[in-house]
């Protein structure tokens, strides 16, 4: 029988206590600063699975939360028979190795794949939404794309490659077309990134896409060559991965976590400062690489130090950049430069009846050229059945992003006022939603921009000269849930490696 989410997180929380120091053993406290191997900074999903995969190593592991509950951007609320996620809604099975943690912390019975309507994904055109189409026989069929833009993609194999750093726009408009950008990747990157298209990086923000015309020299010939060798690396590409959520939604998967890693979890724990405390004369000859670390933090408005050989920065790049500005200005300074635009996301809940078009898919998202308020819209309850009462629908708007900050200025009412002017034209609303919840996120996602690689040298460049320092965060490696999970499996092999050396 499933329970409650409310009773399910609840569960999982009692599992999550603050730690405080002064429940550590008086004499343990008395001998000096605690000694581990490994500090996290941040427990967000980043921070979590790399705390998790090094202490599957054996690692002794210290992870400080400022917070006093976990999981970052990854909320999830239960109101009214309403199970909201104020942050990712869902995410995507993109590698093995979330299941693996979904295994280990016992989370099997609760993992759930979205409903297979899902796959239907609508994009706004001319105020009608038009499904994507998900087969050569659909896209010669469908109304979104004109015939033009249709005969336009019979020139991609035969574009030679660009030989200088192009935006996602220039790259999409040379290969594609100006209409796929308009009416296909426009939305899309609204939608992943909260982004446009003119402003990320091909390279950084679609490494996988790029990849495809330098190796193979085009797109199509490059997707179809690429499915072959993810079948035979038993890797799933996002294109084919499947979403998936918690019965009691994605903050269960942070807060499993942290009920498995236990007392390595500190919350309520801020780091003010890194320090880089080796001294010459510690240094062994053949283990030039040996460093030692104090990171100063606070708890409980008392100031605590840790010193380990390795620390991992698992929070975003605006919090990074203060604690490391005594080894690397420079380094700094690139972090604080990463741009997070402000996005407002709106949980709207209704009657069934209230709504007079079938919420048969994802959602849809929303071109620039429809000049709308929204960046789209999720039917939260078609891909997940329980995130709404029998009988009710959930949905949830998005607002702002870089396509339109100046709207996350707004008061609440505002906002309302405009996220269901679109949706009541779009879905033919009958009336106003029985439950409203809305969430403001000042920085949101990363912005992987034009020129960002040169961000990315900085930061090697500084664990090259910081031996044991590593950033494992959603601004390197990919934004999505799996890509954190995947970035931090791989920062967990480096700092076991640097331990064990």
């Amino acid at each position: 029988m499933l329970r409650p989410p409310a009773i399910h997180l609840r569960r999982f929380a009692r599992g999550i206590i603050t730690r405080k120091l002064e429940g550590l053993d008086k004499e343990r406290r008395d001998m000096g600063p605690e000694k581990v191997d490994v500090v996290i900074v941040g427990g967000g999903i980043s921070g979590l699975a790399t705390a998790f995969w090094l202490v599957e190593q054996g690692l002794t592991v210290r992870l400080l939360e400022k917070e006093f509950a976990v999981g970052g951007t990854m909320k999830t609320l239960s109101e009214r028979g309403f199970l909201i996620e104020t942050g990712p809604n869902s995410a995507l099975e993109t590698t093995p190795h979330i299941r693996e943690i979904v295994h280990l912390c016992g989370l099997t019975g609760e993992f759930i794949y979205a409903n297979p309507v899902g796959r239907n994904r609508y994009i706004l055109r001319n105020g009608t939404l038009h499904p994507l189409p998900l087969s050569p026989l659909a896209f010669l069929k469908t109304a979104l794309f004109s015939t033009s833009a249709k005969l336009r993609l019979l020139r991609e194999p035969f574009i030679n490659r660009s030989l200088r750093e192009e935006s996602v726009a220039e790259f999409v408009t040379r290969r594609l077309g100006e209409e796929f950008l308009d009416y296909a990747v426009d939305p899309f990157v609204a939608g992943i990134y909260a982004a446009r298209p003119e402003e990320l990086s091909l390279r950084a923000a679609f490494p996988k896409l790029h990849a495809l015309e330098e190796r193979y020299g085009g797109l199509i010939k490059g997707m179809v060559q690429g499915r072959r060798e993810r079948a035979e690396r038993k890797e799933t590409g996002k294109d084919r991965a499947e979403s998936f959520s918690f019965v009691a939604g994605l903050q269960t998967f942070p807060l499993a976590i942290a009920n498995k890693l236990g007392e390595v979890v500190v919350t309520g724990a801020k780091v003010t400062h890194i320090r880089d405390i080796t001294l010459g004369d510690q240094v062994p000859p053949d283990e030039p690489d040996a460093r030692r670390y104090c990171i100063e933090y606070l708890q409980n408005d008392q100031g605590r130090e840790i010193e380990s050989e390795c620390v991992v920065l698992s929070v975003p790049s605006y919090a990074a950049a203060p604690l490391i500005h005594t080894l690397s200005p420079k380094t700094s300074k690139a972090l604080s430069d990463i741009r997070y635009p402000p996005v407002v996301s709106v949980f709207l809940g209704y009657h069934g009846s209230q709504i007079r078009r079938p919420l048969d898919g994802f959602g849809f998202l929303v071109p620039l050229k429809e000049r709308r308020n929204i960046l789209g819209c999720l039917w939260s309850s078609s891909l997940f059945p329980v995130r709404a009462p029998s009988g009710h629908v959930a949905l949830t708007a998005f607002v702002g992003g870089s396509r339109n900050p100046e709207l996350c200025a707004h008061d609440d009412d505002h906002i309302l006022g405009l996220v269901m002017e679109d949706l009541n034209s779009i879905m033919h609303i009958d009336g106003k939603p029985i439950y409203l919840k809305v969430t403001r996120w000042a920085k949101a996602i990363p912005q992987y921009v034009l020129g960002y690689h040169a961000t990315l040298d900085i930061l090697s460049a500084f664990e090259d000269a910081h031996p044991g320092l590593y950033f494992c965060s959603n601004y390197r490696g990919g934004i999505s849930i799996g890509d954190c999970v995947q970035s931090a499996r791989g920062i967990a092999d480096r700092v076991r490696d640097h331990v064990s050396r």
